[in-house]
């Protein structure tokens, strides 16, 4: 009896806290290595782990908005980075994969902060992976030292990096490439009859661990598969929808998961370190951490993203009960993950043979960075589930055409930019994307003018700051074709969202043509003119508009338009009596409207506003409530 006691104390736990145990795990994390990353007592290396550690910070911060983690992860990646993008540590000629993995860190500082040295010392890796070793067939070598071994560990270390890098450079051509890893390590490493893969392959069958006639190791290493199905899944997030090896991948996940599901041990949840085994002392095998964290995020982020049917997502529940009951102790203020190996490898000095009794061998130990990295991630992705029934099957749409910005980027090509979703920079969307898939739902973007045709999928559709000549040459201006489209749109039940801009930044004229449609008039005047840092000409009081923002008290906004309004809108905020936000009902459909773009990454990603300021949660208010208004057909 105390023991079901025990187990439905945690599940409560679980229900009520886990949005939070992600944060606590972090806050463990940025205690542990405060000032760099120096593992065993040793001076701090540019290493793989650090690069795990970090992309579970990454987690926490975009579900959250709290700029501390961010300026975490700009830390311990800025005690390796010099100006001029060389990294400390790192050495090219070694040709060791592991090393590439902190690559997908570089990114994300670059794309942010748009600064020069993060983006020339992702090419050093990018350069690395083009001098790569590989066997005869194509596939890259683990190590320079491992000659003609490919690992299953060594496609998260690289491609997932690879493929992003590859997307930022507009080289469609790599995706072959990192297609190709993925296929040939499958071939040679499965077992046919039960569908699990061998942590190696030795092409040269020369190595004293390799099948003299496969090449392969002897055994399924839990995490090994671990990393292959993470890397799976992350490097999808970048291959083209449309490349024609992405079906295949996509048939590799699926079956990786189903074997993922088979051995899942029933009772617990978790997996074994060693996968299939049955031979002498097999007692002696162990439910592994850091392979259960990995498999339950991988499943989990391959539910949401549609790559694997729904109903798998039982796995990466089930794991995850599994992970906070049986690997999470409680120390003072930290949490300890325990249960996670140390290292598994093959060959090298000394030998390691990828037997059975060598698995066993290596030690067993709590706080692993490895183990929290990839528990931050399964935590994220799990945080990601509480509020995802809300948008599941709907697609939220964005103006790809009237606000239609240009420039060039480091790669000298040409693309469109300002308010996009995948704009990871102050004036990009993608903090309010991640909260809108937060909440369950997808984003497209529109690059046509609306039409009721290119409008049927979309729920809510979001038109942002149209252009005017001083941002665009050939700026695409709002017809009478366009505001009929809308207003059907609306009147048969769309939610239409209109962001304007102050009297500097936006096109007035064929805007209000539309709004007026609606009862809205946009003014060409500028409120809330904040002078450099002082963030209370900003302020705005939320509870006056709790009917949308159901939990967000005290928002932001700098430098936005009022709006005169009559029937069918309303007032949804004012300041002296003037309209900062409204809300039209017009048939089944509503509009949402606001004087400035508002929910940019600078004013929600938390790396500018202090923490009072609450406009990540504004944001996540507002997506609810449209969310909450749409039809459900």
């Amino acid at each position: 009896m105390r023991s079901v006691l025990i187990i439905c104390m945690m599940l409560l736990m679980l229900t009520t806290q886990s949005q939070s145990v992600g944060s606590q795990m972090a806050q463990t994390v940025m205690h542990i290595w405060k000032d760099s990353f120096s593992l065993d007592a040793k001076p701090a290396k540019w290493t793989y782990d650090m690069g795990v550690l970090l992309k579970g910070i990454e987690g926490q911060w975009l579900n959250t908005g709290d700029g501390r983690y961010f300026e975490y992860i700009q830390k311990q990646t800025d005690f390796f980075i010099n100006e001029d993008g060389s990294i400390k540590t790192y050495k090219q000629d070694e040709y060791n994969i592991d090393n590439i993995n902190n690559g997908k860190i570089l990114l994300l500082l670059y794309k942010v902060t748009q600064k020069e040295k993060y983006l020339k010392a992702a090419n050093l890796l990018r350069d690395q992976l083009r001098k790569q070793p590989r066997t005869n067939e194509g596939g890259f070598w683990h190590k320079k030292i491992y000659p003609y071994q490919m690992w299953l560990d060594g496609l998260y270390m690289a491609e997932p990096f690879y493929a992003e890098y590859a997307n930022l450079a507009h080289d469609d051509t790599a995706f072959n490439d990192i297609a190709n890893q993925f296929i040939w390590i499958e071939k040679h490493c499965i077992q046919p009859a039960t569908g699990l893969l061998y942590h190696g392959w030795d092409e040269s069958k020369k190595e004293k661990w390799a099948d003299s006639v496969t090449g392969c190791s002897p055994l399924a290493w839990a995490r090994a598969m671990g990393w292959y199905a993470s890397a799976l899944v992350d490097a999808l997030e970048w291959v083209p929808v449309n490349h024609p090896k992405r079906p295949e991948l996509l048939s590799i996940l699926r079956r990786l998961s189903s074997t993922i599901q088979q051995y899942q041990e029933k009772k617990s949840g978790l997996w074994y370190d060693v996968l299939g085994y049955n031979g002498p002392n097999q007692h002696r095998n162990y439910l592994e951490t850091s392979a259960s964290c990995q498999f339950t995020y991988a499943i989990a982020k391959a539910c949401r993203k549609g790559y694997i049917p729904y109903n798998k997502i039982a796995v990466a529940q089930k794991g995850w009960e599994g992970i906070m009951r049986t690997c999470i102790k409680k120390s003072d203020d930290d949490f300890i993950l325990t249960g996670t190996v140390k290292v598994s490898g093959l060959g090298g000095k000394p030998y390691r043979n990828g037997t059975f009794d060598y698995y066993m061998s290596e030690p067993v130990i709590d706080n692993d960075p490895k183990g929290l990295g990839v528990f931050l991630m399964a935590a994220s992705e799990m945080e990601l589930l509480s509020d995802a029934s809300i948008g599941k099957g709907k697609i939220v749409m964005m103006d790809n055409y009237f606000n239609r910005e240009t420039k060039q980027d480091a790669f000298g090509k040409t693309i469109v930019f300002h308010y996009k979703w995948n704009e990871r920079d102050n004036g990009g969307f993608s903090f309010l994307n991640h909260i809108i898939q937060k909440n369950g739902a997808t984003t497209q973007l529109l690059e046509d003018g609306p039409t009721l045709k290119n409008l049927s999928k979309a729920s809510i559709y979001f038109l942002i700051d149209p252009d005017w000549p001083k941002e665009n040459k050939s700026p695409n201006y709002i017809t009478q074709q366009h505001i009929d489209a809308l207003y059907s749109y609306v009147k048969n039940g769309g939610i239409l969202v209109m962001m304007a801009n102050d009297s500097n930044n936006v096109e007035f004229e064929h805007y209000n043509q539309l709004a007026q449609k609606f009862g809205i008039h946009w003014n060409m005047n500028v409120r809330h003119d904040v002078k450099n840092d002082q963030f209370e000409q900003g302020e705005v009081d939320l509870s006056k508009a709790s009917s949308v923002f159901k939990n967000a008290k005290k928002g932001y906004i700098k430098q936005l338009c009022t709006q005169e309004i009559k029937l069918p809108a309303r007032a949804l905020y004012s300041e002296n009596n003037e309209v900062m936000m409204s809300v039209a009902k017009v048939g089944n459909g509503i509009v949402f409207a606001v004087g400035d773009p508002w929910f940019y990454n600078e004013y929600v990603d938390g790396r500018k506003l202090p923490k009072e300021y609450q406009n990540y949660q504004a944001a996540d208010d507002l997506i609810k409530w449209l969310l909450s208004q749409t039809r459900n057909d």
